[in-house]
């Protein structure tokens, strides 16, 4: 019997995969230019298995050249791919757990019209279970077909248990930090409100003396 929480994961990773492919148009420029980039970003953990896959429209020599460039906040490079036109799929696995960007550039060579040109691109980024070709498993295994996704839905399941680790992990991290410097804060205001009140008491005691060695009091 499945659990309220397994088969609410089941229907999340059903839903999921009817998600489309996210699809933009991205504007041709003379010079290519990181103002100009269209960037994509997603997360993985490390050593996680990425397959991008980019399908442009148009022809080579319209003017237009598209070009990919896979990275991550790392500094981390994963691929790069120039005059893209048709399918593109790139494979790669993450070295660091953090944000990659799948980014884009139109650079135009050759303008035939007043208006400005662009290409339409389809985007679909499986990671994890969803970039392992589960067909060639399925084979080499002789797995059933009900064998397979099963195999897959446990592994994703795995997935995001790994990833409710990770994010408890962080938010413990963080919380240790927020006490320690909520500690910090409030012994520098004490030691802060005794420097004050110390100061105080020694100019009430200062003035009083100077006061009374000028027979003022």
């Amino acid at each position: 019997m499945i659990h309220a929480p397994a088969a609410c994961l089941i229907l999340l990773f059903y839903f999921l995969n009817l998600v489309s492919a996210l699809k933009f148009d991205i504007a041709a420029h003379y010079h290519g230019s990181k103002d100009y980039e269209r960037c994509i970003r997603n997360h993985a953990s490390s050593d996680t298995l990425v397959v991008v896959t980019a399908i442009v429209d148009g022809t080579k020599g319209d003017g237009q050249i598209v070009n990919m460039h896979i990275k991550d906040t790392e500094g981390n490079e994963y691929g790069k791919a120039k005059d893209l036109v048709g399918e593109k799929r790139l494979a790669f696995t993450t070295n660091a757990d953090a944000s990659f960007d799948v980014c884009f550039e139109n650079i135009l060579k050759e303008r035939k019209s007043d208006v400005v040109p662009s290409r339409h691109i389809e985007l679909d980024i499986d990671i994890g279970a969803d970039a392992k070709d589960w067909s060639a498993i399925q084979a080499a295994e002789q797995l059933k077909p009900v064998e397979t996704e099963l195999r897959r839905i446990e592994e994703m399941v795995q997935e995001i248990v790994n990833e409710m680790d990770y994010l408890r992990a962080r938010e413990q991290k963080l919380r240790d930090t927020n006490e320690s410097t909520n500690e910090r804060v409030k012994w520098f205001a004490f030691g802060t409100m005794g420097m004050l009140v110390g100061l105080g008491a020694w100019q009430v005691i200062y003035l009083r003396a100077y006061f009374r060695s000028k027979h003022l009091i």
